[in-house]
Parts: C-alpha cells; sequence; structure tokens
C-alpha cells in the first residue's frame, strides 16, 4: 500500500453508515472495524479516504446480507486538504467491497472517486468512471 499524497481527515469512525457504490449487491454497509488501526483506550477507530475497513452488509440482496467484508473508502463528506492547498469534499460516504488482496468484486463504481484513492488502490481506479 502506498502513502497518500493529500492529508487526508480521519472522517469515518466505527458505526458508520456508508453507501455501497458498486454493483456487487450490496447497498448500504456500517463500518465495524479498520484495517491496520492501532489506536488509543476508549478512542474510537478512524478511517479516511483510500482506507481499507471491515463492514457489515445492513441492506442489499439476500446473498450479501449480514455478511462481515472488507471494503474501501472512495468518498468522503469530511473535508480533507490537498498539498496544492484546496480542500475536498463529497456529497456522501461511499466505500466499494473489495477482496484481502483490494481488488473490487464488482466490475463498476457508481459515481466519482477521489483522486488519492487510485493511487493507494490501481484496481480501484482502474474500473472508476472518473476520480475527482
Amino acid at each position: 500500500m502506498k502513502a497518500l499524497p493529500a492529508n487526508i481527515t480521519k472522517g469515518i469512525i466505527t458505526g458508520t453508515r456508508l453507501v455501497c457504490a458498486d454493483n456487487s449487491g450490496a447497498k448500504e454497509l456500517e463500518v465495524i472495524g479498520v484495517k491496520g488501526y492501532k489506536g488509543r483506550k476508549r478512542r474510537y477507530p478512524a478511517a479516511g479516504l483510500g482506507d481499507m475497513v471491515i463492514c457489515s452488509v445492513k441492506k442489499g440482496k439476500v446473498s450479501v446480507r449480514k455478511q462481515k467484508v472488507k471494503a474501501v473508502i472512495i468518498r468522503q463528506k469530511r473535508a480533507y486538504k490537498r498539498p496544492n492547498g484546496t480542500r475536498v469534499k463529497f456529497w456522501d460516504n461511499a466505500a466499494i467491497l473489495v477482496n484481502d488482496d483490494g481488488i473490487p468484486k464488482g466490475s463498476e463504481i457508481k459515481g466519482p472517486a477521489a483522486k488519492e484513492v487510485g493511487v493507494r488502490w490501481p484496481k480501484v481506479a482502474g474500473i472508476a468512471p472518473m476520480l475527482f
């Protein structure tokens, strides 16, 4: 996993509901953990753009509901700062389902993905319609 060029503010904590922005069958995800998070006592594990999270599928097809899955966050509402000084934020919190190696389970992504996600996960950038 590569380092990100931007200073990503962690805007997603455990319990956050995310929109599933791919065609894998899931519609809504709930974050139950953050992969690789090492934190302090009583602090909620937080994640930002490009982080891999462990989720529970809350809404979607019967075959994927009530399952624990891994997902990569591609959009977040919380603003973050890019190296050129601009601040970027999206209209929703969205993720896509991936396997352990970061290869997407779906074949297409609905809506744009952040440019920083494409740096860390090249397979995700390959199926994204646009990187914003």
